[in-house]
């Protein structure tokens, strides 16, 4: 009974929030308008709070700085196993092999984390996240621009709040001036802003979400073909990881959260670069998929880190 009420004291909030989203939307309590705000409001100053505390508060080496070039080269090999895994399964879509690769991180990723491990620090999910953030705002984005595509990508990256915050927690983290200044007080009161402006982040995040979930516009059939290609990939490249951190880097990284990462679905940014209207059409369906069965598989990691 009690692992019971845990695993609900931990996933009964993500649905609640996906289930009022989902209300919101169909009672038109918010209009499309209203939701793009939310997104804006979430993604441009609640998340960068998380991401700053995150990095400025992790503990750094030269040894952890293997973390975020793992999952760089992971990527990497996901992104190959998907053109593979197009191609053995005939799959078209000049996007697909990214649905592969890539994880959406920040939209989903922290706030599923912070109700996952409550009171485990957001650090051991961010180092984790930078190397992947690495490898969107640069080989990811730059090979979905294509040519002559660059300086938008670096553009994007450098008007971007997120990378901004992930640079200033780097600074103070990597610097030792946060914890320089922990005897005065000081990396309290920064906490504090901190932990205020992020506290909404994963209810607002998740409503939005529910509020674009529209299953019924699913097309399941083909919409799976492309799920079970990525998931196919996620599962390689989870076993991978979990064996290099294993045998090669002594644990060094969070188990759970190198579960939850592979957990999630691609980048929602994804269908920005479909120039075809039938592909887009079938890229948002598999984000949408994926986000659903992502939300599945959070409750099963509740179930096994519960135990």
């Amino acid at each position: 009974m009690q692992t019971v009420m845990i695993i609900l004291e931990k996933a009964l909030p993500v649905f609640v929030m996906l289930a009022l989203g989902m209300l919101c939307r169909t009672r038109r309590i918010i209009t499309r308008e209203g939701v793009a705000a939310m997104k804006t409001f979430a993604v441009n100053i609640t998340l960068p709070a998380v991401m700053f505390s995150a990095f400025a508060s992790a503990q750094y080496s030269a040894q952890s700085l293997i973390v975020p070039l793992a999952i760089f080269a992971l990527c990497v090999v996901m992104l190959l196993l998907g053109r593979v895994g197009c191609g053995l399964l005939h799959i078209p879509g000049r996007l697909t092999p990214f649905l592969c690769t890539g994880f959406e991180a920040g939209m989903l990723g922290y706030a599923l984390f912070a109700l996952l491990f409550p009171g485990a620090p957001t650090a051991s999910f961010a180092i984790v996240d930078l190397g992947q953030v690495l490898f969107v705002f640069t080989l990811y984005k730059a090979l979905l621009a294509g040519q002559g595509g660059l300086h938008g990508v670096v553009h994007e990256a450098l008007h971007a709040p997120t990378v901004w915050a992930i640079a200033a927690g780097l600074l103070f983290g990597c610097t030792g001036l946060y914890r320089a200044l922990g005897p005065s007080g000081v990396s309290g009161v920064i906490d504090a802003v901190a932990g205020f402006v992020a506290a909404p982040t994963s209810a607002v995040i998740l409503l939005t979400i529910g509020y674009d979930l529209v299953p019924s516009q699913i097309d399941w059939r083909r919409t799976m073909r492309l799920a079970a290609l990525r998931l196919g990939v996620c599962a390689v490249a989870l076993a991978l990881l979990l064996a290099v951190n294993h045998l090669l880097l002594g644990g060094m990284m969070h188990t759970g959260a190198l579960a939850l990462m592979l957990t999630l679905p691609p980048p929602y940014v994804l269908p920005v670069f479909a120039d075809v209207e039938s592909e887009r059409a079938d890229v948002s369906s598999a984000l949408s998929a994926l986000t659903l069965i992502s939300l599945l598989l959070f409750m099963a990691l509740t179930v096994i880190f519960s135990a």
